[in-house]
């Protein structure tokens, strides 16, 4: 039971001693770039031909074999080409051949240098099952955006064969401590292309991403407490935006991007609070005697779901944006006895969340709809969970042989990866959106 009071304090109201202790102290630098390894794949896979694209040999960065990759961590292809040869982009492919030779869809492509580290990249893809072109796209690229671009085919090819947006493109951001200290970086969504946005010799937590992308919301302890900031990602500008007395924590964008909910004890006692991204009009939502945190919005900025142990456990509710003097509150979580860490799915229809399960804390997700929880995961440390802009995937962090990874996990339960920088404690990961 000890244990069970630690994790909710911790949970709900962000304490940095508690914080401290739970995370792990390594001694070696994380210099490294992430390894990924899928544990896991979709019932069906749809078989695709991803030729060497001709002349990449003039790159420094294989764009083959990121689409290929992007391609394979998706869960839905089967790559049945993986060797070097290259394939013409001019005319028409023998459909009968790559039909023969197990491949649904055909991938083909080339580059031209145009200028000192300057690229052209084409591309083109074939559904052969229909034997038809589904066309392609021509991308600039200098040497310094090549996985950018790779990304960007991955994501067409997706859309192309699968009619909804690939998430490629997009960008996680996730707390790494090296040795005593704190790095909060920007990564592609491959965990590749590791770049710092903030370092600091004291905890950072909590990040969330603006709505466009371009600022992450989090929590520093620099100031020996917690303390919100907002962080533009392009100029490293940053603004505090909540300094209140007692904790400061668990920021969340409305959709519109124009304000954030948050947690604050100012008042004594955690609450939920609303604040405009520029840090003015700081309101009240909640007003109850126990502890109310970890605030997330609806998809469509109407509602309000947060952590909550006004029942007694921590359970998932919901509330007006408004706060909840206008329309009350609704408990949401029913299956478990203690519930934390409330996501919300991008089309609004999925709520993710951490469940303990007989001292083991797993990863849900739980159809609004119908009220059906389903266990992503068999673990027994999941932590923080985010949804993928497409909201095919969740990502969480977990513990792999004592060691805090990041993982992503399908919807479905079918794919499954694990995301880690060796000999580094890795977690509070956030997965951004779509970038327009």
């Amino acid at each position: 039971m000890l244990q069970l009071m630690k994790r909710m304090i911790w949970k709900l109201q962000l304490l940095s001693m508690v914080v401290a202790a739970l995370l792990i102290s390594i001694t070696s630098p994380a210099l490294a770039q992430m390894n990924i390894e899928i544990t896991g794949v979709g019932q069906s896979l749809y078989p695709i031909a991803v030729m060497r694209f001709k002349d990449e040999n003039k790159l420094p960065t294989s764009v083959t074999e990121i689409i290929r990759q992007d391609l394979a961590r998706s869960g839905y292809f089967k790559n049945t080409e993986n060797g070097n040869a290259v394939e013409s982009d001019d005319g028409i492919p023998n459909y009968k051949s790559w039909s023969a030779r197990g491949a649904d869809a055909l991938v083909i492509g080339s580059v031209i240098q145009t200028g000192n580290a300057q690229f052209e990249i084409y591309y083109k893809l074939f559904d052969v099952r229909k034997s038809q072109s589904l066309g392609g796209l021509k991308i600039d690229s200098g040497t310094d955006n090549l996985r950018a671009a790779a990304h960007k085919i991955a994501d067409d090819i997706i859309l192309k064969l699968l009619g909804e947006r690939g998430v490629f493109s997009t960008r996680l951001s996730y707390v790494i401590k090296d040795g005593k200290r704190y790095r909060l970086v920007i990564s592609d969504a491959d965990g590749q292309n590791i770049r710092n946005a903030m370092n600091s010799s004291e905890p950072i937590i909590s990040p969330s991403w603006s709505p466009d992308g371009k600022k992450v919301a989090y929590v520093s302890f620099e100031d020996r407490k917690p303390v919100v900031y907002v962080h533009e990602l392009a100029t490293g500008r940053r603004i505090p935006l909540s300094n209140q007395k007692g904790n400061n924590s668990a920021p969340a964008w409305s959709p519109d991007g124009k304000k954030l909910a948050i947690s604050l004890s100012k008042d004594g006692n955690t609450q939920i609070y609303g604040i405009n991204a520029d840090g003015t009009g700081l309101h009240r939502l909640t007003r109850g005697n126990t502890i109310d945190t970890e605030p997330q919005y609806s998809a469509d900025g109407r509602s309000i779901y947060f952590t909550s142990d006004r029942g007694g456990n921590p359970q998932i509710y919901r509330m007006s944006a408004e706060g909840e003097q206008a329309e009350g509150v609704k408990r949401v979580t029913y299956k478990q006895g203690f519930v934390t860490s409330p996501r919300i799915s991008p089309d609004g229809k999925y709520l993710a969340y951490i469940a303990n399960i007989g001292g083991a804390y797993r990863l849900y997700i739980l159809n609004l709809a119908t009220g059906d929880a389903q266990a992503l995961t068999d673990g027994t440390s999941d932590e923080s969970p985010s949804f993928a802009a497409n909201g095919r995937y969740v990502l969480y962090s977990t513990k792999v042989n004592g060691r805090r990874v990041l993982a992503a996990v399908s919807v479905d339960g079918n794919s499954k990866q694990v995301l880690s920088i060796p000999g580094s404690d890795v977690r509070q990961p956030s997965w951004g959106p779509f970038m327009d």
